[in-house]
């Protein structure tokens, strides 16, 4: 196995990715910030309606090709397309023979959200004294619940649970990934609980995860969904979350309904505040590095903006 690496404008990214991937089979692409560590770091790469200041400049790509000639293959391919220009080669170097998937499992082990709540991944074992646990195989599916943002909203879902607040009639998980916050809802009093996301193969992995927890989850596409819901959580990121304001605000059950957004900088808190006025007043519920958790009620109906 042989790795190749590029350095690309990360506005060339996609473009790099699709030619190396669908047209010269590289294995897999990781992408990362080629200014890490640096004082030109930035922390959000290619979220829809972000500054461009604060997106990633420069972005380096790691494709594995199965062999040297495939890379070098894919490499020339690059340098000689109109998606190459500008790009840099950095290596064509052998990989170790690993095991890839478990090399990536290796990386995400057991997680405590707070003491005796675990997030514990399917090859793991439960660590001595969890109490609440959810079991959970991310497959193809974003979510471990490592992510500060999704760890913030499991401590939201474990708090209302002590202050007995989670027998919600009917919850929804909106853009639900591996679905551990669906799972998680269930598990804490939820009577009814639903999951919805454009990925096909995060519908498939939440119910599986469903299924592996004893739960019962009823995961779909996002046409799916019919409100009103007494919870909706929506674990995304701010652009897609102004961009679904009017949609997610009526999914809400205007009756004291609650509405959870995350994958919120701290510095985009005012701007989700705004959008979502008409429907719901947000206030920051949590915060975990540099994300906020932020925390609505929608009470009857929707004012002017």
């Amino acid at each position: 196995m042989h790795a190749l690496t590029v350095l690309a404008a990360a506005a060339s990214v996609d473009a790099v990715s699709d030619l190396l991937s669908e047209a010269h089979a590289a294995l897999s692409i990781s992408i990362e910030d080629a200014d890490a560590g640096s004082d030109a770091e930035q922390p959000v790469f290619d979220e829809p309606g972000v500054d461009d200041g604060t997106r990633w400049q420069r972005a380096r790509l790691t494709a594995l090709f199965s062999d040297e000639a495939s890379a070098t293959g894919a490499a020339a391919a690059l340098a000689a397309s109109a998606v190459g220009e500008g790009t840099q080669i950095e290596a064509i170097a052998p990989v170790d023979d690993l095991d890839w998937v478990r090399l990536t499992q290796s990386q995400f082990g057991p997680t405590e959200i707070e003491p005796g709540f675990w997030i514990v991944p399917t090859w793991s074992a439960v660590p001595t004294g969890a109490r609440d646990v959810i079991r959970l195989d991310p497959g193809r599916a974003f979510g471990t619940g490592t992510h500060p943002t999704t760890r913030m909203c499991l401590r939201w879902l474990a708090d209302c649970a002590r202050g007995r607040h989670a027998g919600w009639p009917r919850v929804l998980d909106y853009g639900c990934g591996s679905g551990v916050l669906a799972i998680a809802a269930r598990r804490f009093g939820a009577q009814a609980v639903d999951a919805v996301d454009i990925d096909p193969a995060a519908v498939e992995v939440t119910q599986a995860n469903a299924h592996a927890n004893g739960v019962e989850v009823r995961a779909g596409l996002p046409d799916s969904v019919a409100g009103p819901y007494a919870l909706v959580v929506a674990n995304i990121l701010a652009a897609p979350l102004k961009l679904l304001a009017p949609l997610l605000a009526s999914l809400v059950d205007a009756d004291g309904g609650a509405l959870v957004l995350s994958g919120i900088l701290a510095r985009q808190a005012d701007e989700l505040r705004a959008t979502y006025a008409p429907w719901i007043t947000l206030d920051v519920a949590g915060r975990d590095d540099d994300w906020i958790l932020m925390v609505g009620t929608r009470r009857g109906a929707p004012r002017m903006a």
